[in-house]
């Protein structure tokens, strides 16, 4: 999301790169970008990624956890979602939103530095995120989420891709992100990806605004 003055930073941030502290607004505005289509997006990309009934999963930079619950409902009681965020606000409201789903849980944290052991999860996925962290940042994150990956496990990172014309393009306008500092930001994730050591790389696109990257841990 474009950072305006009606997304405010974190009061609290932790680590290195933007935080948004107005969950509520931005779950709306996230809704409203996708005009109908946000569930549907997340559904595709927990396609992509193959998450399946007794995962244990990972959203790193989960925000207010709209994708964290998803993985919940889809990994089912046997599996398990944790989402993590930097902005305090987001955790907080998180976990209101979750207390109906047992197997999901919410806790600060940065992506440079997760707190989980080697070898940890089945699946992590990370959207509209790494465009928030600093060029020198993104690389220890992305092998941050390869070690707490088991061998064989799967990463699957997001991030917005702007359509090139159409009525999108013009929403996407509308908004701000054609050209704004937040398209300056994003940058090609199969090449960090393949730096931090993934194999098997595949990438897509989820219509209207994600472009993701998957990828196996050796």
């Amino acid at each position: 999301m474009k950072e305006s003055r009606l997304f405010h930073p974190s009061s609290r941030p932790s680590g290195q790169g933007i935080t948004i502290g107005t969950p509520r607004f931005y779950d709306l505005s996230a809704g409203l970008l996708f005009g109908g289509t946000r569930r549907r997006s997340y559904r595709r990309l927990m396609q992509a990624a193959g998450v399946q009934s007794g995962d244990r999963a990972l959203d790193v930079g989960c925000g207010p956890g709209y994708f964290a619950r998803m993985l919940a409902e889809a990994v089912g009681p046997m599996g398990s979602a944790v989402g993590i965020d930097a902005a305090t606000e987001m955790i907080e409201y998180a976990t209101w939103k979750v207390s109906r789903l047992s197997n999901c849980g919410f806790q600060a944290g940065t992506a440079e530095a997760l707190a989980f052991p080697d070898d940890s999860f089945d699946v992590v996925v990370s959207s509209l995120m790494m465009h928030h962290l600093p060029d020198e940042v993104r690389l220890k994150a992305a092998g941050e989420m390869k070690r707490v990956l088991r061998p064989g496990a799967t990463l699957l990172l997001a991030d917005f891709a702007i359509p090139e014309k159409g009525g999108w393009r013009i929403v996407a306008a509308l908004n701000g992100h054609v050209g704004g500092d937040m398209v300056r930001r994003v940058s090609p994730l199969e090449p960090l990806v393949g730096e931090a050591g993934f194999t098997e790389l595949r990438s897509g696109d989820v219509p209207p605004w994600l472009h993701y990257v998957r990828a196996t841990k050796p």
